[in-house]
């Protein structure tokens, strides 16, 4: 049933992609099959884009605290049209939402082992949609040297634990010898440790979080602020450490700090992308170095 179900969406996306680049919007893919469920991608391409176009990229995981969220929610689809309009390829995936239907949720009931699972298993998911999309470079007409990661609240978890935790999470890391990223936008994330983040993995990264978020520490703090006597304490590295690592690498940022933010910075800051492109434009596609901080008191 899956093979049946794989061949529809590939011949669905043949549909609408191949023959008139012109007219392509939206084409979906399933990028890996695990635990009986298709994993797919929704690739938003250029209207204008021509046939020989390679163009950079954002691959997007969205949040829901690993059990809920959707790749093609409304403010998604809002975020995959706007990169078109600044020339890119917005890719959308879904992963395995591993706590859904759970008691605990990620709370401080959940026990660490299966939180760490859960970063693991989010981090292989968004690999696998990254080694599709550079393996099918050339239909995507994607370049797979300008792939931008990017997520929000459990996405921007994944999508820091996929591109500096990936030493420490994963087993066999030689099954993404090919996948590699050019720039990492996360907002309100958080990594296992940042003490895997170095010379060679650090890459031009911007960040948003809330200093009060109660959720994902903005800096070295418990998940969720459990404490010590809870299943779920868990101690992670927020932005605020994420930052002072790469500054301290001397590898360029644009660090967006809401004095007394909450989570509601995980959302996605439409209002702010002029700021984050411009800094990518710099740094990916310049290669200028640069470190900005802006602090911003919560009204």
């Amino acid at each position: 049933m899956l093979t049946n179900l794989k061949n529809a969406f590939l011949l669905i996306s043949v549909l609408c992609y191949g023959g008139n680049l012109l007219a392509q919007d939206k084409a979906t893919y399933i990028y890996a099959e695990k635990e009986s469920v298709a994993l797919e991608l929704d690739v938003y391409t250029p209207k204008n884009i021509k046939p020989n176009d390679s163009l950079p990229v954002v691959l997007w995981m969205h949040g829901g605290g690993f059990s809920g969220g959707h790749r093609d929610s409304r403010n998604e689809v809002k975020l995959m049209k706007n990169l078109n309009k600044r020339g890119y390829i917005g890719v959308s995936i879904s992963y395995r939402l591993l706590l859904k239907g759970s008691k605990t949720g990620a709370g401080c009931n959940c026990p660490k082992s299966v939180k760490l699972d859960v970063f693991k298993q989010s981090a292989i998911d968004y690999l696998d949609a990254a080694k599709y999309i550079i393996t099918h470079k050339k239909e995507l007409q994607i370049d797979p040297t300008k792939i931008i990661a990017g997520g929000s609240s459990a996405g921007a978890e994944g999508v820091l634990n996929a591109v500096y935790s990936k030493t420490f999470l994963i087993d066999d890391v030689s099954n993404y010898n090919n996948v590699s990223f050019a720039g990492i936008m996360a907002f309100a994330g958080a990594v296992v440790d940042a003490d895997y983040i170095s010379a060679q993995n650090a890459i031009p990264t911007v960040l948003f979080h809330g200093t009060a978020d109660k959720l994902v520490p903005f800096g070295k703090a418990p998940h969720h602020y459990c404490t010590p006597d809870r299943f779920g304490y868990i101690i992670l590295d927020g932005s605020d450490i994420i930052i002072n690592t790469l500054q301290t690498l001397g590898t360029s940022y644009y660090f967006r700090k809401i004095i007394g933010g909450g989570h509601e910075n995980s959302q996605i800051p439409f209002s702010q992308l002029d700021q984050i492109f411009n800094f990518f434009n710099k740094t990916v596609h310049q290669k200028e170095n640069i470190q900005t901080q802006v602090n911003i008191t919560k009204q």
